[in-house]
């Protein structure tokens, strides 16, 4: 295997590598992804993957290329062009339940202000919108009102057939960097280090008119918005530069939990060294999300933290599970995390209960035996409180995918397929299940003979 070759290990880097980075050995027994296929069309960073069904999949990037592919064989079946500078944004559009028209469309959006809709089965070009003042960052999809959002310097509302329905003002220089549909209308847009509430107004018989109102904005961050997402029914979710996590009510808009200790200093070092440490953003930010019932999984600088939304706190950690700032993960069945970083590795973890600690030892002789004892309760206390403090789980790591040469911006997770990872080495590769390929092949190659005949002869 190319990531045997390769090998696992890494070499700490910088004054804040204090923490050992877990490696993991040749034998790799819980790892399945042991086949992969390299998929070559991209000549620059390949930053986003969508999945389009159960066996396709977009990838596209700073060429801006846009590619269909099988992701159960890894063959290019569209390659899609009509941008001229990066893709910035990617998402697609179903067609709604009740239309007799059931073809899924991409939604591309590019640093040269355009955004142009494809049909995903022939790869036509439907339509281009060239009005836009500022590069569009993120496109959101409303489905049950049938409408999509493009968010900017500005927020636009547009309908299937790309009218543009109504928007905003001007926000702000920076402009929104995330989206998110929540209940009543609403969506979130993160806009510096502010939330902002708006609500989509619907044509009735008073007004023909679709229009959008800001309700209002949140300002409980301290710093950027980087990552922001729905959790369940009841929450979503935002993360900040410099390391802030905030449950948000998807109802009220209210703070139910809020997260700032991710990450402290190791004490030993001096205060000139905590300083620089302090000063590195990247080992605090937070880039990503993915989410359980239970959980929310978050990458924070190199680390990955397992936050318990029941509990209000973080139940497991690794504090350096890769040796550069973790870009996406992902939730996989059996309790299992997938991760990627700008170091370029891929790793897969799997969440384990803790080992109890042993018992505490029953003080002897007749008074301690019916709690008459001093030293009973004033030493437990101490370690009642570390208990309490202590990570209750813990991120085992299982799988290190080695085949990338240059940071790992994404991935996707195919049940039947594998895994796809895209990079800024411009190549897609297609982790497959070594033992399932396995037994694939062996299937075809039985039910080739038989067809030929050549299976009774055999036997």
């Amino acid at each position: 295997m190319l990531r045997w070759l390769i090998g696992g290990s890494r070499e700490p880097q910088g004054l804040a590598e204090k923490s050992p980075l877990q490696t993991i050995g040749e034998e790799q027994t819980q790892n399945p992804y042991t086949e992969l296929l390299v998929l070559k069309t991209h000549h620059d960073i390949v930053r986003f993957l969508v999945q389009l069904d159960d066996y396709r999949f977009a990838s596209a990037g700073d060429d801006g290329l846009v590619v269909v592919w099988n992701a159960q064989t890894g063959e290019k079946l569209l390659e899609l062009n009509g941008h001229t500078q990066k893709i910035t944004a990617i998402t697609t559009f179903p067609s709604l339940e009740a239309s007799e028209e059931k073809n899924q469309l991409i939604l591309t959006a590019s640093a040269d202000r355009t955004v142009i809709v494809w049909n995903c089965d022939t790869g036509r070009q439907i339509q281009k919108v060239s009005c836009f003042q500022s590069t569009v960052k993120c496109l959101t999809v409303l489905q049950r009102l049938d409408v999509w959002l493009s968010g900017g310097n500005d927020l636009c509302v547009w309908n299937r057939r790309l009218d543009l329905l109504c928007k905003t003002g001007h926000l702000s220089d920076t402009g929104i960097s995330a989206l998110i549909e929540i209940p009543k209308n609403c969506v979130v847009a993160a806009v510096g280090k502010e939330l902002i509430i708006f609500r989509l107004i619907a044509p009735t018989e008073g007004s023909l008119e679709w229009d959008i109102v800001e309700v209002k904005h949140l300002l409980d961050h301290q710093d950027n918005i980087l990552s922001l997402a729905n959790v369940n029914d009841l929450s979503f979710v935002t993360g900040s530069h410099v390391g802030e996590l905030i449950i948000w009510d998807i109802l009220d808009w209210t703070v139910q939990a809020c997260e700032r200790n991710f990450w402290n200093p190791p004490p030993q070092l001096d205060s000139q060294q905590e300083i620089k440490l302090c000063q590195k953003p990247n080992d605090v930010s937070i880039h990503h999300f993915t989410w359980d019932e239970e959980n929310v999984f978050v990458a924070v600088g190199r680390g990955l933290y397992v936050y318990n939304l029941q509990m209000k706190r973080v139940i497991a950690c690794q504090k350096t599970a890769h040796d550069s700032s973790v870009l996406h993960i992902a939730k996989l069945p059996n309790r299992q995390l997938i991760s990627c970083s700008e170091d370029g590795s891929v790793r897969i973890w799997e969440l384990r209960e803790k080992q109890q600690l042993a018992a505490e030892p029953v003080p002897t002789g007749f008074f301690n035996m019916w709690g008459f004892g001093r030293v009973n309760k004033q030493a437990s206390q101490p370690v009642k409180k570390q208990q309490e403090n202590a990570t209750s789980c813990l991120l085992e790591l299982i799988g290190d995918l080695i085949g990338h040469s240059s940071s790992v911006e994404m991935f996707l997770y195919f049940e039947d397929h594998g895994l796809v990872t895209c990079s800024a080495d411009h190549l897609i590769i297609l982790w497959k299940n070594g033992e399932r390929e396995s037994g694939l092949r062996s299937l075809k190659l039985f039910q080739k003979l038989e067809e030929n005949g050549d299976l009774y002869l055999a036997v």
